[in-house]
């Protein structure tokens, strides 16, 4: 049975693209019987009521399955709910909510949206596990499709490690961690790079930790792709993550990987990368160091990712999700 799959996706932002991405990657994938289409939001997902209009618009363009796949979770409001999945990427938002501000977006961002989708994907166990203690719903609708890693990421030898080490660090948002990652570096010769656009203040905790900082941001996918081949290690300390794809995009480039031991990212790592407490600036500190100065362990890590993003290959996470699509539209959500 063909199956017509209506991909919802929120308005593009310049430099934005990392939903949009995996599930283009994800379609591109899908079995001959998932037949794809997109719908994207007329109106940036701010406000009430360019949201409803968005969301009363989506309700004419529905297919056998309707995939909300996030950022967007108000689109589920009108449409049909036995043909609805969304997909929740993370819960961070709700962590930084307090008082009616916190329930309203619980209830319109994360109740609603659950109550109106036939099922529900997290992107990982950890944001499963948050999710349902957040949000009392039938632990059975919620499953876990972990985020694909784009076919463009394949392994780039990298030259040995150079005495001034290209630390690669994506992302500039508070659970990034990038005042306890410039401490951390403080007195370490490298060049930390970060994908981003830097604050004013950022910009100054660099400069007082005398940390000397390469700052890219708005990069296509090929550029983004040419910052992880040049970088000897990436370096990933944040605080929250649903998932954590960039440890997957340095392990598939064959770069060494520090990250978080908290949320998904351990899960993510697959065991393949050097786990530290983000809120310790002196783990983060010898971390960085051994993987400068212990070749076997950097060589070890590097094979071991290799072998750990193979889970996230776009061809068996598609798969995966075929399998929901069908479940689905055969009306067993």
């Amino acid at each position: 049975m063909q199956i017509c799959i209506t991909y919802f996706l929120r308005q593009p932002r310049f430099g934005i693209f990392s939903i949009e991405r995996l599930y283009e990657d994800v379609r591109a994938a899908l079995p001959a019987d998932c037949e794809a289409t997109t719908w994207t939001c007329r109106y940036p997902s701010t406000g009430l009521w360019p949201r409803l209009r968005d969301a009363w618009a989506a309700r004419k363009v529905q297919g056998d399955v309707n995939h909300v796949t996030g950022d967007t979770h108000y689109l589920t409001y009108f449409l049909n709910k036995r043909s609805t999945v969304l997909t929740v990427h993370d819960l961070v938002s709700l962590g930084r909510l307090r008082g009616i501000k916190r329930w309203l977006f619980w209830l319109l961002w994360y109740w609603l949206p659950i109550r109106r989708s036939q099922a529900v994907v997290t992107i990982s166990e950890a944001t499963r596990a948050e999710l349902l203690a957040s949000v009392r719903c039938a632990p059975e609708k919620v499953s876990v499709i972990h985020n694909p890693v784009s076919d463009e990421f394949q392994f780039s030898a990298a030259n040995v490690i150079s005495a001034t080490p290209r630390i690669l660090h994506i992302g500039v948002t508070p659970n990034k961690n990038l005042e306890r990652v410039a401490q951390a570096l403080q007195g370490i010769a490298c060049t930390l790079v970060v994908i981003g656009p830097l604050s004013p203040s950022q910009k100054a905790i660099l400069s007082a930790h005398g940390v000397a900082c390469e700052n890219h941001f708005n990069l296509s996918r090929a550029e983004l792709l040419t910052q992880y081949q040049r970088a000897d290690m990436l370096l990933f300390a944040s605080t929250y993550e649903g998932f954590g794809l960039p440890i997957i995009e340095a392990q598939a480039v064959g770069r060494p990987v520090i990250t978080s031991d908290l949320c998904s990212m351990p899960e993510a790592a697959g065991g393949a990368a050097c786990l530290v407490d983000p809120y310790d600036v002196a783990a983060i500190r010898q971390a960085v160091l051994r993987v400068m100065e212990d070749h076997e362990y950097r060589d070890d890590l590097i094979a071991r990712g290799l072998v750990n993003v193979e889970r996230f290959r776009a061809s068996k996470v598609a798969a995966q999700y075929a399998q929901l699509y069908r479940t689905v539209a055969a009306g067993g959500g």
